[in-house]
């Protein structure tokens, strides 16, 4: 697969972009269209000044001493996005599924694999996207979309203040307790990766045949693979976690990773009014059609 990656410095004013980059990449045969589609799926960016962006303008005005940064992968340009899907359109915010597979952000290679570019290309009348949170590619659920750099200052907010209740739910390997009383929490405390972290686990529903249990989980920091750790640490592994999960268990290919966000709570930025987004039940976690899929 061609992987290669130009940095040109223009000299002059007024060059065409297209052009330039023909000349730049003609060793590697490519042709206007192959170009054309890899700019658009996100490989072109350009710096002016202090500043560094992604392009996508093939019109775009051009001036002497601008930098074009061109990468090019076919192997990443060739992938195909999952299917996300509008749960709530706020106007000035979105909420989405994000599917297991897709990405929160890009890369500097591409975005045409996000939800944000996702949710820019898809979304009617067409908004520019901003992340206010991240989900992991391998995690599933709801995620919040900003549609102008106000509304993204404003949730990052309720973030770092932590006025943002996130329910998550998982497919373990193990049972949470021996404990009759099933509505017992389990809290976890360990730290990750030396910063505080506190993770809460309620068991919901279990298959002692396979030995496999659903929980709820309230997290109150988001520290990376915070869930995936402390469900590890407590012996419950998260059911498809190839990072943190037991490498001795080998599941079918069609099992992704078995957490979910299903549930968002805030103070929306616009209204000042409580909003709550659960994610319908046929985009959540299942345990009987997991436990089939593994027999």
């Amino acid at each position: 697969m061609l992987k290669f990656e130009q940095h040109l410095t223009l000299p002059t004013d007024d060059l065409k972009l297209i052009e330039v980059l023909n000349t730049a990449c003609s060793e590697h045969s490519l042709s206007n269209g192959q170009i054309k589609a890899a700019i658009n799926k996100g490989a072109l960016w350009l710096t002016r000044g202090k500043y560094t962006q992604r392009i996508r303008k093939l019109k775009k005005t051009l001036k002497a001493d601008d930098i074009l940064h061109f990468y090019y992968d076919e192997n990443v340009l060739n992938q195909q996005p999952a299917q996300a899907e509008l749960i709530a359109d706020c106007h000035d915010y979105s909420i989405w599924y994000k599917p297991y597979g897709m990405l929160s952000q890009g890369s500097k290679w591409s975005d045409h694999c996000t939800i944000a570019r996702w949710a820019e290309t898809k979304l009617m009348p067409q908004r520019p996207a901003f992340i206010v949170h991240r989900l992991d590619r391998a995690a599933s659920g709801l995620i919040i979309i900003a549609h102008s750099k106000k509304m993204a200052q404003a949730f990052s907010q309720i973030f770092e203040q932590h006025q943002l209740e996130k329910h998550y739910q998982i497919i373990v390997h193990g049972q949470l307790s021996s404990d009759s009383d099933s509505t017992k929490d389990k809290i976890v405390l360990t730290d990750i990766d030396g910063k505080s972290a506190k993770s809460t686990f309620q068991c919901m529903e279990t298959n002692t045949l396979n030995d496999l249990s659903l929980l709820a989980v309230e997290i109150e920091t988001g520290r990376k693979h915070q869930i995936r750790k402390h469900a590890a640490s407590i012996g419950l592994p998260v059911v498809g976690d190839r990072l943190h999960g037991n490498n001795k268990l080998v599941l079918p290919d069609e099992i992704n990773l078995q957490l979910c966000a299903v549930k968002l709570a805030f103070n929306c930025p616009v209204t000042k009014q409580e909003q709550s987004f659960t994610l319908p039940n046929e985009l959540k976690p299942n345990l009987e059609h997991l436990a089939a899929l593994l027999k």
